[in-house]
């Protein structure tokens, strides 16, 4: 009988399925590791898991696509084309966005269709739009292409960086900079409202998030046929074709350590599992406080975690009609009556407001195949505290849910009540209960000017030999290209695979 040869190549077990997981998966299995993906739940994704409900197909996080080249370069890693596996189509505007008095402001690509837009609304600031997009060019090319893949575990690293941040204007929020560009209040909403995409307070993130202007308008905004969920089935071929293994339903319960070097994992079903390298895609204060909470740490202490600023949470109302809206578009922000004063209660306060602003998908625009025929499938996001707020979601999610629906069918989809075919939500905790999130926060900690770079959770972990973290909450932060990105610091930062000798 043949006997399988042993697998020497050495063991780097990813804990958590998103983004950032499998794209540290594809990189380090590339390179010669032997790779296991361990995910919690019933299936990939992680934040971008899928639902499939009564006929319908909602993508339960991103929704959009800004920089493809960074996925391209995964499937270029293992000799192999994106294109043959995922349909990427650019979506132009890359969105509406709906002011409380109606009036409407398209965000394109094509620069003079901007300076109509925003002449029309202002102008006097077309001039301001001008130099608005060639700094965003300016910060883009400093803050992402040259630091956004850059380990920053060393503080010589952040130094290096502090003359471009003080030429740049990084000290300033996107607010604050913004605010230099246009004198009108609803253009300074439109270009600074960005942060939130990735968990951040416009009033007080730093302003080299100004770069995502640019970032949208170089790379464009794209929609992947089949949704968000046909990336990650793409990137889980690729885990497979460098020869990882995914587990669902593997959750993680502690890494595992000895003599200051990470070893492993232990299952919450008490499995061990060894291991030469351990990646954490998961929540970094979870991976601190739950999953290291077994091995004594001396900077990312219990306390220390306490202290820190989380961002925000997302209340999510996926639904489906059995009927089309037509007049909506793919992405659509409805905004409500206040800016400053809601960004206050969700950041600040950490009170639950009685309104709203809100982000609209339907991606049925551009991809029937997601509901049945003749019908729509749609996500509603409104940002919300963190579980800090103390709201009891059990209760307040269905009158919640009711609110936002009033007011759809009041601004855009009037009528929505009689046509609803299908209906979930995802609440703050079930970021907690169901993501692993300490405080249910949706982007783990806040990109403030104090929680990023050097002073965010290094890619190499400072506690533990061995542990590595991707994902939202280390370096460079939240959304599609920042989490990816975080995989590539990798390549700097893991050493090669050493294969096992055979034994005698």
């Amino acid at each position: 009988m043949l006997q399988r040869s042993p697998d020497l190549r050495p063991h780097a077990i990813i804990i958590g399925s998103g983004f950032g997981g499998l794209a540290a998966a594809v990189r380090l299995g590339a390179r010669g590791y032997r790779v296991t993906v361990l995910e919690k739940l019933d299936g990939p994704g992680g934040r971008a898991y899928v639902y499939r409900q009564d006929g319908y197909t909602f993508d339960a996080g991103p929704t959009i696509i800004t920089a493809p080249y960074i996925l391209e370069e995964l499937w270029t890693l293992c000799g192999r084309k994106m294109s043959d596996d995922i349909d990427l189509r650019a979506i132009d505007p890359f969105y509406k966005i709906r002011f409380d008095d109606g009036e409407t402001f398209a965000c394109t690509a094509d620069l003079d269709a901007m300076r109509a837009e925003v002449g029309r609304i202002s102008p006097g600031d077309v001039e301001g739009f001008d130099r608005f997009i060639r700094d965003s060019e300016a910060i883009y090319k400093v803050a992402f292409e040259e630091l956004a893949d850059q380990p920053f575990h060393r503080f010589t690293t952040m130094l290096r960086a502090i003359p471009n941040m003080l030429r740049l204007g990084g000290y300033l929020t996107v607010h604050q900079k913004v605010a230099t560009y246009f004198k009108n209040e609803k253009l300074r909403v439109a270009f600074s409202f960005h942060p939130l995409l990735i968990g951040g307070n416009p009033f007080t993130t730093t302003a080299y998030y100004c770069l995502i202007a640019h970032l949208e308008r170089l790379h464009r905004v794209h929609y992947a046929m089949g949704g968000t969920g046909a990336v990650v089935q793409g990137l889980v071929g690729l885990v497979e074709h460098v020869g990882g293994t995914m587990r669902y339903n593997a959750e993680v319960a502690q890494i595992t350590a000895e003599q200051g070097r990470a070893t492993g994992v232990r299952l919450a079903s008490g499995e061990h599992l060894a291991a030469d390298v351990v990646v954490s895609n998961a929540d970094v204060a979870w991976t601190y406080s739950k999953l290291l909470s077994e091995t004594p740490r001396k900077r990312w202490t219990d306390r220390k975690l306490g202290r820190a600023r989380y961002s925000m949470s997302l209340f999510v109302w996926y639904f489906g009609t059995t009927k089309r809206f037509e007049d909506v578009y793919h992405h659509t922000m409805v905004l409500g009556p206040r800016y400053r004063g809601l960004l206050k209660d969700i950041f600040t306060t950490k009170r639950l407001a009685k309104d709203f602003s809100l982000y609209l998908h339907r991606p049925t625009a551009s991809d029937p195949s997601l509901a049945p025929p003749g019908c729509d499938a749609f996500y509603v996001l409104a940002p919300v505290p963190h579980l800090g707020s103390g709201t009891d979601w059990r209760a307040q999610a269905e009158p919640y849910r009711a609110a936002i629906q009033k007011r759809l069918e009041e601004t855009v989809m009037p009528g929505l009540g009689e046509v609803i075919a299908t209906s979930h939500m995802l609440t703050p905790q079930d970021f907690q209960d169901r993501l692993s999130s300490v405080n249910g926060a949706a982007f783990s900690l806040e990109p403030q000017l104090f929680q990023s770079a050097w002073f965010r959770p290094h890619n190499k972990s400072e506690e533990v030999e061995g542990l590595y973290l991707v994902g939202a909450g280390t370096h460079p932060g939240a959304g599609v290209p920042g989490v990816i990105s975080s995989a590539r610091v990798l390549d700097e930062i893991v050493p090669d695979p050493v294969p096992l000798r055979q034994p005698a």
